[in-house]
């Protein structure tokens, strides 16, 4: 059973990494091939939920929702991996990595830097923390449920790889 439960987190760690690689070109080059917008814009908003939220006088509610959508699987990655942490340890990670994107944003003039995107990307984290808590329960097994999400993981990833080949190539 130990063998077992290592190649399961062999593969939950690779799968992790595939993703956060895949956050970090998702929110600083915005899948854009070639990088043609590099260094052409920097701005930052610290004022929670303001203007960069308004399109056509109304709140975008599709890019608060992206936002936390594309922080889920972190908060269950950060679960899964880290489960002996505290969990003001685990939100602190959330925290920690949308902060540097943004930061990565504006220093590389990559786009518009914005708290609001902190506070989304956070409670995404959180959304995805609680998600596996369910899956846990679901399955009313840690090691069930772990390697349920490995599996929801990898074809995921394999379809998420398929889309920036296709991107790649159209480009």
């Amino acid at each position: 059973m130990k063998h077992e439960i290592n190649k399961t987190d062999k593969l939950t760690n690779i799968l992790f990494i595939i993703y956060l690689i895949a956050v970090f070109e998702i929110i600083l080059f915005k899948l854009e091939l070639p990088f043609s917008n590099i260094g052409n814009l920097r701005s930052i908003n610290l004022i929670p939920f303001n203007e960069s939220l308004i399109l056509n006088g109304k709140i975008d509610f599709s890019e608060i929702i992206m936002n936390m959508v594309i922080f889920m699987p972190l908060g269950i990655y950060v679960e899964i991996i880290f489960s002996k942490w505290s969990t003001t340890k685990k939100f602190s990670i959330f925290f920690i990595i949308s902060l540097v994107c943004e930061i990565l944003q504006y220093i590389f003039a990559l786009g518009a830097s914005d708290i609001t995107d902190i506070i989304n990307n956070t409670l995404g984290g959180i959304i995805g923390f609680l998600i596996f808590k369910v899956i846990v329960r679901i399955f009313n097994n840690r090691d069930k449920a772990h390697k349920f999400v490995n599996v929801f993981a990898a074809i995921g990833t394999a379809l998420m790889i398929l889309l920036l080949a296709i991107i790649l190539i159209t480009n």
